[in-house]
């Protein structure tokens, strides 16, 4: 499946859309990382289990914008976004949208 934050696949001609898809995944902070974002905060710095943890989030919301487009029959995704939103303390919400297409063979 190809993916892309472009309008249009380069050297690929879109034969029809088929709809938005989307994936999303809520992530909650994990003690631990709690406890060791409390000490950088303390010294500065990247909190690595912080982008370890987001990173992780935001594959799995594209690994189900992906298997959504597939659902469809899409041969890839166009405009990808991705959004966060914070859902209650301690937790937030990564989503990733784009539009699923079939490409011209």
């Amino acid at each position: 499946m190809i993916y892309s934050t472009t309008e249009s696949i380069p050297g690929r001609e879109t034969e029809s859309v088929v709809g938005v898809v989307t994936g999303n995944v809520v992530q909650s902070k994990h003690i631990g990382r709690d406890l060791m974002a409390g000490l950088k905060s303390i010294v500065g710095g990247e909190i690595r289990g912080y982008t370890e943890m987001l990173t992780e989030a935001r594959n799995i919301a594209v690994q189900r914008l992906v298997e959504s487009a597939g659902e469809k029959g899409a041969d890839a995704v166009v405009g990808i976004r991705f959004t966060t939103s914070a859902i209650m303390d301690g937790s937030c919400e990564i989503m990733v949208f784009g539009t699923a297409v079939r490409l011209k063979p």
